[in-house]
């Protein structure tokens, strides 16, 4: 890492579930240390209702925001890029630290499946900003 805060990009397929769930959970835990961002490689036209509700039992708040597309300058500025399910349409840039995540896509899932992709996300974030920030 050369930044002073790495900087986080993650990516999914849709940036309404899981990316969306890391982002707000890393800045929570990161709590300023850590830049992130999050994209998706076809962004969906709105988050998945049920990752805003699981998110809202644990206290945030995301309902203000939207889902992007991932850009060649947001992949290029991070230090860590986490892909979640985008497979080849992540774009790999030389010289980043890459992790991928196997996680559930948790689009069209009630509450009830969303929390537990929730849960280890929460758990894998909690990892990497300790790795991070320590």
């Amino acid at each position: 890492m050369t930044a002073e805060r790495p900087e986080v990009l993650f990516l999914c397929v849709h940036n309404a579930g899981r990316s969306q769930m890391a982002a707000a959970l890393m800045e929570r835990y990161g709590a300023g240390r850590v830049v992130v961002s999050s994209a998706g490689s076809e962004p969906a036209d709105s988050l998945n209702p049920a990752v805003v509700e699981a998110l809202a039992e644990v206290g945030l708040d995301i309902t203000g925001r939207q889902p992007r597309r991932l850009t060649d300058e947001a992949a290029r500025r991070a230090d860590v890029v986490v892909t979640m399910g985008c497979g080849d349409a992540c774009p790999v840039f030389p010289g980043k630290r890459y992790l991928d995540w196997t996680l559930p896509d948790p689009a069209g899932a009630g509450i009830d499946e969303v929390r537990p992709i929730r849960d280890e996300i929460d758990r894998l974030v909690r990892e990497l900003v300790d790795e991070l920030v320590s």
